[in-house]
C-alpha cells in the first residue's frame, strides 16, 4: 500500500548551502519528519504566485506552515508596525486553503496556517498580541527562537478534545492570533488569558488549525490524525485511478 500525499507548504528565503548561496524554497525539516513519521510521503509545494491549486489534485493532504504574518490587507485592515509580511506566500496559501476547505481535503494549519485559514474563512487576527493581552508570554523576547509553553483548554465534542482530552500543554511562539475566527470554529482557549489556541472547520471531515507548534513537540497526534484522514482520501483516489485504467 502507499502512503498518502502530504502537502506542506515552504517560502522563499536566501540560503547558503554547499556552494550555493541563493534564493531557495525552504521549511524547517521537522515538519517533514512528523508527516513522514505518522506514516505520510511529504510533498513539498513552493509558493506560487497564481496560488498553483491544481497540484492539489495529486495530494491527500495539506500542512500550512507557520511563518510571516498574513498580510492585514486581506481582511481590511492597515498594518500595525510589528507585522512583516511575505505577500508571496499569502498569494499561494491561500487559494490552496479555501481550495482544501471547498473540496474536504484533509488540512492541517499551524501557527500562521491557523491564522491563514481563519482569514481565508472570513475572520480577523489580532495583530500584535502584547497588546491584547498585556504581556509577552506567548512569543518570548530574545535573539534566537525560544518555545514559552502554557496550558490550554480544549472544547467539549472537538476533534483536539478528542486528541488532547480536556486540557494540555503546548508551546508557544507567536505575535498574531486569531481575533475572529469567520466561519470557523474555535475548540482550544490559552489558559491564562483565553487567546484562541486551535480553531476548526464545523462542515470538513479533517480543517483543524493550532496555534502553537506540534511539529517541534514529541506528542505526534496531530500528524497522525491529518495522515488517517488524508488515508481515506488516497483510498478514494486510488479507487477512481484504478477504475479509469480499467477502462482505458
Amino acid at each position: 500500500m502507499t502512503r498518502p500525499l502530504i502537502g506542506i507548504t515552504t517560502f522563499v528565503e536566501h540560503a547558503r548551502f554547499s556552494v550555493h548561496d541563493t534564493k531557495a524554497a525552504v521549511v524547517p525539516w521537522a515538519y517533514v519528519d512528523q508527516v513522514s513519521r505518522a506514516g505520510g510521503r511529504p510533498v513539498l509545494i513552493p509558493p506560487q504566485v497564481d496560488g498553483g491549486v491544481e497540484v492539489l489534485d495529486g495530494l491527500d493532504g495539506l500542512v500550512v506552515c507557520g511563518g510571516a504574518d498574513v498580510d492585514p490587507a486581506r481582511y481590511d485592515e492597515a498594518p500595525h508596525p510589528s507585522v512583516y509580511l511575505d505577500e508571496l506566500r499569502d498569494c499561494g496559501e491561500l487559494p490552496l486553503v479555501r481550495v482544501a476547505f471547498k473540496t474536504g481535503l484533509p488540512l492541517l494549519g499551524i501557527c500562521r496556517g491557523m491564522q491563514l485559514m481563519a482569514v481565508a474563512a472570513g475572520g480577523r487576527l489580532h495583530q500584535h498580541v502584547p497588546e491584547t493581552v498585556g504581556h509577552d508570554g506567548h512569543r518570548p523576547i530574545g535573539p534566537t527562537k525560544v518555545y514559552a509553553h502554557h496550558a490550554v483548554r480544549f472544547a467539549t465534542g472537538s476533534r483536539c478534545r478528542e486528541l488532547f482530552g480536556p486540557e494540555a500543554v503546548v508551546n508557544s511562539f507567536h505575535h498574531q492570533a486569531v481575533k475572529d475566527p469567520g466561519r470557523l470554529v474555535p475548540t482550544a482557549w490559552c489558559v491564562s488569558d483565553n487567546l484562541i489556541e486551535a480553531v476548526e472547520h464545523p462542515d470538513h471531515p479533517f480543517a483543524v488549525g493550532v496555534q502553537w507548534h506540534p511539529e517541534d513537540m514529541a506528542a505526534p497526534d496531530l500528524f497522525l490524525a491529518l495522515v488517517s484522514a488524508s488515508a481515506s482520501t488516497h483510498s478514494a483516489r486510488t479507487a477512481a485511478r484504478t477504475e479509469f485504467f480499467a477502462t482505458v
